[in-house]
């Protein structure tokens, strides 16, 4: 056990005396995150009562102060529609210790641990959970009061910045903020790549227009109210999606299928369905009572090479973060969905 830092204390508006709060690191997180759990009596209805807390640390400066203020917000985005989903973040910003200027999230606590899913027909399902959240339009835009593409403030998907800048076409969001986002991400990272550069281009500025563009998606026989942006958690590999509870924060929510570690946007529902079928864990079960809550989008007949033309970010994604070995199925996807689309056919 470890003493708890008072800037997260006074945060979490929690008791200085070290006999009610403590603080125990888990060893996990990432190469540039520590992670813990919090433990704090306080006064309650009925005496004192338990409440836990999930924390994150960095001493990464400039990435950590954006990445923890993109998950702080994309996990509020997700837990604002659909309550019980994921942990509500409760407060992040610097943590002053010594000379190295480190950066912290809390966030509710997520008690994991069930062997298996609830029952995809369940309303606690994730197919149901992220169903719901896939039919809450996104809120509207402060400054214009349209409901448009983007975020408002910048992600990470792994240790990739994502700038998630606000567009009114879903096609011009996915070309710039993603595609060719990846690919400068990439070639610094990797180098240049000739090749990869072509087709990416190839695609952002043929495939995706021809596939994604306004008044094509979400059309059917010319007819249509085109895309409405909804919270896209961003990252929903099997990794990032259990079975459990959040507890200790003040309520505690019934067990249920959770997600965690988001990278969120205000995107087309689709997009989400790239990752999940790129790493597989979610079987035909799933995209069947899914797809009860939120129907394919029209046109129907072009729903798997749009879910091809969004897992291609990811295979992009980690090329750019680990190198080799995923450039062949990026260069694959685009080379048939270019020989499909690529001429506006």
């Amino acid at each position: 056990m470890t003493a708890v830092p008072e800037t997260i204390l006074h945060a979490l508006s929690l008791p200085k005396d070290p006999s009610k709060v403590t603080l125990s690191t888990s060893g996990l997180g990432s190469g540039f995150t520590s992670t813990g759990a919090i433990r704090a009596k306080v006064p309650g209805a009925n005496g004192e009562e338990e409440r836990r807390y999930f924390i994150k640390t960095s001493a990464d400066g400039k990435a950590a102060e954006e990445m923890f203020r993109g998950e702080y917000e994309s996990l509020n985005a997700i837990a604002g529609s659909v309550p019980g989903f994921c942990p509500k973040a409760l407060a992040w910003g610097p943590l002053e210790e010594g000379q190295t200027k480190k950066y912290f999230l809390a966030t509710e606590f997520l008690d994991l641990g069930a062997r298996s899913r609830s029952d995809e027909s369940s309303a606690s399902s994730l197919a149901a959970r992220l169903g719901k959240l896939h039919s809450t339009p996104a809120p509207p835009d402060p400054s214009t009061g349209r409901r448009r593409f983007g975020f408002p403030v910048p992600t990470f998907c792994g240790d990739t910045k994502q700038p998630n800048r606000f567009y009114d076409s879903w096609a011009d969001f996915y070309a710039n903020e993603r595609l060719l986002t990846i690919l400068s991400t990439s070639e610094e990272r990797n180098g240049k790549d000739a090749g990869l550069r072509d087709l990416v281009e190839k695609t952002a500025y043929g495939v995706v227009p021809r596939l994604l563009g306004d008044q094509h998606l979400g059309y059917k026989d010319g007819k249509g109210e085109g895309i409405i942006p909804v919270v896209i958690h961003g990252d929903l590999w099997s990794g990032n999606a259990d079975r459990g509870k959040i507890v200790g924060a003040g309520g505690e929510d019934k067990v249920g299928d959770v997600v965690y570690d988001p990278s969120a946007c205000y995107g087309h529902s689709e997009f989400e369905l790239g990752i999940m079928h790129m790493f597989g864990g979610f079987g035909s079960r799933f995209f069947e009572q899914y797809h009860r809550v939120v129907p394919k989008t029209e046109p129907v007949g072009e729903y798997e090479d749009r879910v091809r033309l969004y897992e291609l970010y990811h295979h992009l994604n980690h090329h750019a973060i680990f190198g080799g070995g995923y450039r062949s199925g990026a260069m694959s996807i685009m080379q048939k969905l270019v020989r499909k689309y690529g001429n506006g056919e």
